[in-house]
């Protein structure tokens, strides 16, 4: 009985694996950044993200300038302060300081989300049209070259054409 079950075991796993081993599988490959660079959408996100980049530059440098100004007036004028307003003038000081480098940090948590923001819609249009290319020429796996992992390449498709193709881009 125990030598049936394995028998039968041994048999369905030797079936099994090679109706799994006959399936056709087909590759593709594409540099998703060649592909970003021709999105349509792709260059008006990037002047409306280094438009925000110029302001929060712009405010960054009018706070800095207002720091070193400060700094300036406390140095000529240290020497006849009392100690009093010189350890006020170098509280302010720190505290402008403290204020800049929060300033930085949250300025480039929000280039951050809004370089998400811009981006997305168009990365999304991207994996949508790579996906409907995939299916409709039975693609069973597409690789990003351009995230350089893919170290070897045997039989695979260039999938690039047929997805400006689907996107409208020539």
């Amino acid at each position: 009985m125990k030598k049936s079950l394995i028998l039968l075991i041994a048999a369905m796993f030797a079936f099994g694996t090679t109706a799994f081993a006959q399936k056709n599988i087909k590759l593709g490959h594409i540099n998703s950044s060649e592909l970003m660079q021709i999105m349509p959408g792709k260059d008006s996100a990037q002047a409306a993200f280094q438009a925000e980049v110029t302001l929060l530059e712009g405010e960054l440098t009018a706070m800095q300038e207002e720091l070193q100004k400060k700094y300036n007036d406390y140095q000529e004028r240290k020497a006849q302060m009392t100690e009093l307003i010189r350890n006020t003038k170098e509280q302010e000081l720190n505290d402008l300081n403290q204020r800049i480098q929060t300033y930085q940090q949250n300025a480039q948590q929000k280039l951050q989300e809004k370089e998400k923001e811009l981006l997305q819609p168009i990365i999304d249009r991207a994996k949508e049209a790579i996906a409907a290319v995939a299916k409709e020429n039975g693609y069973s796996y597409i690789f990003d070259t351009s995230a350089g992992t893919l170290l070897y390449q045997q039989d695979s498709d260039d999938i690039l054409e047929l997805v400006k193709k689907k996107l409208g881009l020539k």
